[in-house]
C-alpha cells in the first residue's frame, strides 16, 4: 500500500472543516512513520496500551485521539496526555475523565458517543440521554472536560441509505443541541462519524471527522 497515495487522495476530496483521524490500530511505528511524513498528524487509536506505547515513541507534535472502547479503570494511562476522546458512552465514564484531568491539572477534550446503529455490538447513548446529561447540573459542574461534539458509527451495511440516514439522523440531533442553552464546558464544534467503508457518505452528511484506517494502510496486520 501507498500509504502517502492514500492519505491525499482522502484529503484532498474533504471539504473545509472536515480532518482525517488515521486509524492506527495494530500498526507499527515504522507505518505510522510513513503516515506522519506525507504530513499527517492526527491519528485514532483503539486501545489504550497501544495508544501509551506509541505517544511514547513517536513525534510529540502527533495530535492522538483515543477513539475505541474506554474502561474506566484505563482512564489514568491516557489522561495526561490524549487530545481527544471520542468514544464517551456513559456518565460514569465521563465523571472518571473528570477526575483524572483533575488529577493532571488539564481540560479533557471529549466527545459523547451516540448509538445510531441497529447492531448490539455498539456502544453510546440515546438521543434522550444525550439531551438530558448535557442539561444536567452535573455536566456544568465538571471543570476538568469539556465536550467537543459527538461521535457514531453507522450499521455495518451494504445499505447506503440506511447509514445514510443514521448519519443525517446524528447530525441532526447535533444541530439540535447547538440551540439550545448548555454549560460553558459543551462547546459543540466536532462530529465524528464515517470510516473506511461509509465516509464519503459521513462527509455529505456534515462529519468533521472521519476515521480512517483500512483505506490507508490495507487490511489490519494480525
Amino acid at each position: 500500500m501507498n500509504i502517502e497515495y492514500n492519505i491525499q487522495k482522502i484529503v484532498e476530496n474533504l471539504p473545509a472543516g472536515c480532518r482525517l483521524v488515521v486509524v492506527t490500530k495494530t500498526q507499527s511505528p515504522e507505518r505510522i512513520l510513513e503516515a506522519y511524513n506525507a504530513g499527517q498528524r492526527v491519528f485514532g487509536e483503539n486501545k489504550v496500551q497501544e495508544l501509551s506505547e506509541k505517544y511514547v515513541t513517536l513525534p510529540k507534535d502527533i495530535e492522538w485521539h483515543m477513539i475505541g472502547h474506554l474502561q474506566r479503570n484505563k482512564v489514568k494511562h491516557i489522561a495526561p496526555f490524549v487530545d481527544l476522546i471520542h468514544s464517551v458512552d456513559s456518565d460514569r465514564l465521563l465523571e472518571e475523565i473528570d477526575k483524572q484531568g483533575a488529577r493532571f491539572s488539564r481540560i479533557i477534550p471529549c466527545l459523547l458517543q451516540v448509538y445510531i446503529a441497529e447492531e448490539e455490538t455498539k456502544f453510546g447513548f440515546d438521543a434522550d440521554e444525550v439531551r438530558a446529561l448535557l442539561q444536567s447540573p452535573e455536566m456544568a459542574d465538571r471543570r476538568h472536560v469539556e465536550i467537543r461534539g459527538l461521535m457514531g458509527m453507522a450499521t455495518f451495511t451494504n445499505d447506503e441509505e440506511k447509514v445514510r440516514n443514521e448519519f443525517r439522523n446524528l447530525r441532526r440531533l447535533f444541530d439540535e443541541l447547538k440551540t439550545i442553552s448548555l454549560p460553558e464546558n459543551v462547546r459543540l464544534t466536532e462530529l465524528s462519524m464515517g470510516m473506511s467503508n461509509d465516509y464519503l457518505i459521513a462527509v455529505a452528511e456534515g462529519s468533521t471527522l472521519i476515521r480512517v484506517g483500512t483505506a490507508i494502510f490495507g487490511e489490519r496486520m494480525t
